[in-house]
């Protein structure tokens, strides 16, 4: 007992060790309040996984002078593609957001979310802060950058039959995660809708839709392997169908309203290291996604690496639009394609 008495105090020695004159001071005084707002319900891996512990480390390395206050599910109000407006006004401090939702505002941000654009979660994340630090400065003018990500690769979740052809795909009626990826499944012979993920167990159990392409992360926290029976993913080593990119932002007035402790603490907790870290989790949240598929007993099959270039090749004026539509942007939109790919094919 003693022993355990002392090893407390020496661990809380080194806390208090590590901690700023002015973060000492504030123990257990909740001065900030910030509201992060999520669009996925509170059981979805980035809340009950990501958000809460990162909350809980804002939390503990500011001794209690910083609450960061969960509202999944749109509780603040709004629809998701409404978020960068509502960090930007106020309405939140916090926001999680998908640029693909507010098309064409955010260019240099859905450049990864075109079609065959993803290795892996981690990778890919990192590729997209690289990127974004390198073109895409003014993306987000006047709101404070906490990180950027991706998820893994997208698959195809059916009701009836494996999609492992083109051909196969031929009259189906699919959500598209984004607007490149459905040009690409329309060319693919696909007719395609969009809509935020949020509506998606709708489309499904009403039978608007006959699939939709989501990576696996996804899927127990709208119980799509319950509406869908068959899933189709890219052979293994090849680029992945597609990977929404994300913005975790936060309002810059609220982040500049802070002293300089607690805006050490807001930039500890976040940057490159963070951007890498969550696209980490989204690759753990893949295999635990997959694992629930595997539970309900659907049929997963794969689509052949031939098939799959060959789709490549079928995608290139999508990529041929964003190069031109990054261009009317005042970007070089063939160099920052150009980067972007040498950046994922790095070893």
């Amino acid at each position: 007992m003693k022993q355990n008495l002392k090893r407390r105090a020496v661990l809380a020695g080194a806390g208090a060790a590590l901690a700023t004159p002015a973060l000492l001071s504030r123990v257990n005084a909740a001065e900030v309040t910030l509201r992060l707002h999520s669009m996925l319900p509170a059981p979805a891996p980035m809340n009950s996984q990501f958000f809460v512990p990162w909350a809980d480390e804002i939390r503990e390395a500011s001794n209690g002078a910083i609450d960061v206050q969960l509202f999944p599910s749109m509780q603040l109000g709004g629809k998701p593609p409404q978020l960068p407006d509502q960090v930007r006004q106020g309405i939140c401090d916090i926001s999680w957001t998908l640029p693909v939702y507010t098309p064409d505002r955010f260019p240099i941000a859905e450049t990864l979310a075109l079609p065959f654009m993803v290795t892996n979660a981690e990778k890919t994340s990192v590729v997209m802060h690289t990127l974004m630090d390198e073109f895409g400065q003014d993306d987000y003018a006047g709101i404070k950058t906490l990180a950027f990500h991706t998820h893994d690769g997208g698959k195809l979740h059916t009701r009836n039959g494996l999609i492992q052809t083109a051909d196969d795909l031929r009259g189906l009626k699919l959500r598209a995660p984004n607007q490149a990826t459905g040009k690409m499944l329309e060319l693919l012979g696909a007719e395609t809708v969009f809509f935020p993920v949020t509506e998606m167990v709708v489309g499904l159990s009403s039978g608007v839709i006959d699939g939709c392409c989501l990576p696996y992360e996804i899927v127990p926290a709208f119980k799509l392997q319950e509406l869908t029976g068959f899933t189709s993913a890219p052979a293994p080593a090849s680029r992945g169908l597609y990977a929404n990119t994300f913005a975790m932002l936060m309002n810059q007035a609220a982040y500049e309203g802070m002293s300089d402790d607690l805006r050490g603490v807001i930039d500890a907790h976040s940057g490159a290291a963070l951007s890498q870290r969550i696209g980490r989790q989204f690759d753990e949240f893949e295999t635990r996604g997959k694992a629930a598929v595997e539970a309900q007993g659907n049929t997963i099959g794969e689509i052949a690496a031939e098939e799959i270039a060959a789709w490549r090749e079928i995608a290139e004026p999508v990529h041929a639009e964003w190069i031109e539509k990054l261009n009317g942007f005042d970007h070089d939109g063939a160099a920052v394609l150009a980067r972007a790919n040498e950046l994922l094919d790095a070893g």
